[in-house]
């Protein structure tokens, strides 16, 4: 997916008050980088096709209602573009303080008050989610073990990943008592989410 296809992509399915956000976001991200390595500086060229599509295609994987929680948001994916284009409660869980509070920042500046982040790890937050993402948080068997307090029966997690190992997501899958399918990634060829729920 080329900037220009990721682009209409974007305008094609969000009003023009998401988009205008996101651009904001955007220019954000890049101007912030120079501060802290939040992307690499190699994808910025293409933050619309490696970053904010690439966040934008979890939504319709998810419930529209319930509060949606991100782990290792870092800078600001996909959980602060899922907050921008959802008005649903969302929680980002970042431990990096200059991190979260470039997503404070973030939050305020695009005037986005349903965003809650969490500066810490995740195994120290207290919440329930209807949904969980992490893009390529820990293995998934750790981000399960990990985060499983803040789920409920009803929870959908969107793991964004590359490359995947059926056999062993099976096995971490069984450990929770969850089931499992893959979709395709869009915006690139090699990877692919992972979508667990419990059985």
């Amino acid at each position: 997916m080329t900037e220009e296809e990721a682009l209409a992509w974007t305008t094609e399915r969000f009003d023009e008050t998401v988009v205008e956000r996101l651009r904001t976001f955007a220019a954000m991200v890049i101007a912030e980088n120079e501060r802290q390595n939040l992307i690499s500086p190699a994808s910025i060229p293409a933050i619309w096709s490696r970053h904010i599509v690439d966040s934008l295609q979890l939504l319709p994987l998810a419930p529209d209602k319930g509060t949606w929680m991100d782990i290792g948001t870092g800078g600001g994916f996909p959980g602060m573009v899922v907050a921008i284009a959802r008005a649903a409660p969302i929680i980002l869980v970042e431990p990096r303080r200059k991190r979260a509070t470039f997503l404070d920042e973030c939050a305020a500046a695009l005037d986005l008050s349903h965003v809650r982040v969490e500066t810490s790890k995740v195994e120290r937050v207290e919440a329930s989610a209807a949904v969980i993402s992490a893009r390529a948080v820990a293995s998934v068997e750790n981000l399960l073990r990990a985060a499983m307090h803040c789920a409920t029966p009803a929870t959908r997690w969107l793991l964004p990943r590359g490359s995947i190992d059926r056999a062993e997501l099976s096995v971490a899958a069984a450990a929770q008592r969850m089931v499992f399918h893959v979709e395709q990634s869009l915006t690139h060829a090699g990877s692919s989410i992972v979508v667990l729920e419990a059985r």
